[in-house]
């Protein structure tokens, strides 16, 4: 699921480049912020799995110049905190270690990845993924054993670059400490960030910060009514800083001071799989709506090209397995036939090739060659190659009106773009395999010369006058002709004495036989042609198409990909189970 998660987040990033509008934008930009909080708690819970004894996280989180170092400063009695008067000071997270040594903090770097832990003074505006933790010597009245997190504004323009980092140190948090002052406690970017906040249920204390005596219960009953519209949890404790002339600090008030360590020993990890859950699902439908859309355009496309391969095939059977003057094939088969029978003034040809080949004459010469030289001058390979050109240019026609009216405009597009690169090669290989196929059909075709020579020995009145007819000797040194190369196949069918034979068997005792024999032939053709052309050639390499498209412009990601990862949410024993 991490790996998922990963992949997405990448996806989102490249893509969040190609896009035009601003609105698009934020969208992407907020989906690649939800994505980075999930990757990081679920890397949290990786981090408690491998060791339960994981030192106690605090992060201190608010908007710009609402005063978070300060009170970091104050919670450690410590100037350990670099502060400013000018917003965007602090762009790192910076961990600070009260009553712990940096040592004990070993996996904070497994989790958090790509980022570089650097000593504090190691810190510059010229990288964004690094952070510290530095030990901090002075002793604190209020804060528990642990790290306590200063974190980078949420709300100001320049935090796109670094909002991973605060993002990290947030999903790291076993308790978060909200400060916001009196002009920004109202901001809609705070309760954005609280609302996706809730899902990781971490206990929370908010610090108005700033306040003159006597402002703080209209702010409180402002601030309870903000979080009730933001969450569905219960208002947390406030804590009203007021500001100190004398030191230039807050104050932290003595009432309070015990208050962070009672929320430290009601933290309980145990629930930690289950809100990996809460969080993956709240946000699930909406990371995946490009993916889907995606699947949907595929979709589309998997069914235009299975209705252009049904159109071609009922092309197919209209121009040639049904058509009176293309239809070659079973004329072919009526010509092996008469080299099988024995027919007068044929005899001396046959008796020599007897001599030095198997009977039947069918083996009389190099069958390779022959059927080569019959799919050289098939009718039905000029039918099909002609069937192929037109399905592409179907398609091209399809994908352009595609491009104009679906949402997915650019996918549509590369995809026109794609097949018309390699329709040249898509057509060269096509014609290739329907030549291999040709050849190869004519070993049907000879069986099924067999199987009337069979039938006509059963009915010996017919067979012997087929041999005593002078047009069946005509007809069989046509058919020889065909077999050296002389004359083409489509010229064979034509040709008056073949014609005659024709009319001669279909009016004889074995006429309904051969009809069914040539149905049989005809539905094994469609069926090969079906098969070896249409399916496992054109369809499989169009369909092959969308898994081409770049990645950077597409999410790429199949649904066979997506189906594994909510199979593997489905199964999972403990920890994410979406399904």
């Amino acid at each position: 699921m991490l790996e998922f998660i990963q992949l997405l987040n990448q996806r989102y990033q490249i893509m969040l480049g190609q896009l035009g509008s601003e609105v698009g934008r934020i969208s992407y930009q907020q989906r690649i912020d939800q994505l980075t909080l999930a990757e990081a708690f679920i890397r949290k819970g990786q981090l408690i799995s491998r060791s339960s004894a994981q030192p106690l996280q605090l992060a201190i989180i608010g908007p710009t110049q609402a005063g978070k170092s300060t009170l970091v400063n104050v919670l450690l009695n410590s100037h350990t905190a670099g502060v400013s008067p000018l917003a965007g000071h602090t762009i790192h997270a910076q961990g600070f270690c009260n009553e712990i040594t940096p040592a004990e903090c070993q996996d904070l770097q497994r989790y958090f990845g790509r980022f570089q832990q650097v000593e504090q003074l190691a810190l510059t505006r010229e990288r964004y993924d690094c952070f510290s933790l530095t030990e901090v010597a002075a002793s604190s009245r209020y804060l528990p054993s642990g790290i306590l997190w200063d974190t980078p504004d949420f709300d100001s323009i320049d935090s796109v670059v670094y909002k991973e980092g605060v993002l990290r140190a947030i999903a790291l948090a076993d308790i978060v400490i909200l400060v916001v002052s009196k002009e920004k406690y109202a901001d809609q970017s705070v309760w954005d960030m609280m609302s996706s906040l809730e899902e990781l249920h971490q206990p929370t204390i908010i610090c108005l910060n700033k306040l003159s005596e006597g402002s703080e219960d209209i702010l409180i009953q402002s601030l309870k009514e903000k979080w009730q519209l933001a969450r569905n949890d219960a208002f947390p404790e406030v804590v009203p800083l007021y500001y100190q002339r004398q030191t230039g600090l807050p104050v932290w008030p003595e009432v309070k001071q015990n208050l962070l360590r009672d929320l430290a020993s009601k933290i309980n990890h145990k629930k930690q799989p289950r809100f990996e859950q809460e969080l993956v699902k709240k946000y699930w439908q909406s990371w995946l709506e490009p993916v889907i859309a995606e699947h949907h355009a595929a979709s589309a496309w998997h069914d235009m090209v299975n209705v252009a391969i049904k159109q071609a095939l009922e092309n197919y059977q209209r121009d040639y397995l049904n058509h009176p003057r293309h239809y070659e094939t079973f004329q072919h088969a009526l010509a092996e036939l008469l080299t099988l029978l024995e027919i007068p003034g044929l005899a001396g040809v046959l008796t020599g090739a007897r001599k030095v080949l198997t009977w039947p004459i069918r083996k009389m010469m190099n069958l390779g060659r022959k059927r080569q030289h019959i799919a050289d001058s098939s009718q039905e390979l000029v039918i099909l190659n002609q069937i192929a050109e037109h399905l592409f240019i179907q398609l091209t026609d399809r994908l352009m009106d595609k491009a104009e009216e679906d949402h997915q405009r650019t996918w549509w597009k590369e995809i026109n773009s794609l097949l018309r690169r390699q329709r040249p090669d898509f057509l060269l290989e096509f014609s290739s395999m329907a030549k291999t196929y040709h050849v190869d059909f004519q070993q049907d075709v000879e069986k099924t010369a067999q199987r009337l020579f069979f039938k006509l020995q059963e009915q010996p009145v017919v067979l012997n006058g087929l041999r005593a007819t002078r047009v069946t000797a005509d007809a069989a040194a046509i058919a020889l002709t065909l077999h050296m190369g002389g004359i083409g196949v489509h010229d064979l069918i034509f040709a008056p004495a073949m014609l005659t034979i024709t009319s001669l068997l279909t009016e004889s005792a074995i006429g309904s036989y051969m009809h069914k024999v040539e149905y049989e032939l005809k539905q094994q053709q469609l069926n090969t042609v079906k098969q070896t052309l249409f399916l496992d050639g054109i369809a499989q390499k169009l369909l092959q198409l969308p898994e081409q498209l770049s990645t950077m412009h597409h999410f790429n990601i199949s649904s066979t990909q997506l189906q594994a990862v909510e199979q593997q949410l489905t199964e999972k024993r403990h920890g994410l189970r979406l399904l």
